[in-house]
């Protein structure tokens, strides 16, 4: 997937909105997958992109944040953590079979489907320039707006 054109969805959003991936154009943008709203990890990994969103702004880049959670779970989730950017419901997996990140994992001793932790950095033209996959939360959204600022 790296340096190829990034696969194509569109979801519903928050904010009431519908969010095509080929219609996102202008800047570069960070997708990141995470398993569900309100969770320890994943509301970690929202605060820390929360807190360094201005520097992605200062560089024109939009970040958007997709698990399978309903849009209205999504909105209580990004309302309570004033999220500045929006979530995407895939409850269908449809973003997330087309970016490879639903996987079996072990909760508890069982085995379940759920999303990889995976964020994706698609340049201003539409090509997947950067992926982690299996992502560690602390220190990764420093880690991702490093790699933005290499972007041209």
């Amino acid at each position: 997937m790296l340096d190829q054109l990034a696969p194509d969805f569109e979801l519903p959003a928050t904010g009431d909105t519908t969010f095509r991936l080929s219609l996102a154009k202008g800047g570069p943008l960070v997708l990141y997958f995470y398993p569900k709203d309100n969770t320890p990890g994943c509301t970690a990994e929202g605060e820390q992109l929360r807190d360094l969103s201005p520097e992605f702004r200062k560089r024109g880049c939009a970040i958007y944040g997709i698990s399978r959670d309903s849009t209205r779970s999504h909105e209580r989730f990004k309302a309570k953590l004033r999220f500045p950017f929006e979530l995407l419901s895939d409850s269908e997996e449809t973003a997330c079979k087309r970016y490879g990140v639903i996987k079996m994992k072990n909760m508890y001793g069982k085995k379940v489907r759920g999303i990889e932790r995976s964020t994706f950095v698609i340049d201003a033209q539409g090509i997947v320039r950067r992926e982690w996959r299996g992502v560690k939360v602390p220190g990764h959204a420093r880690e991702v707006l490093e790699f933005v600022r290499t972007l041209k």
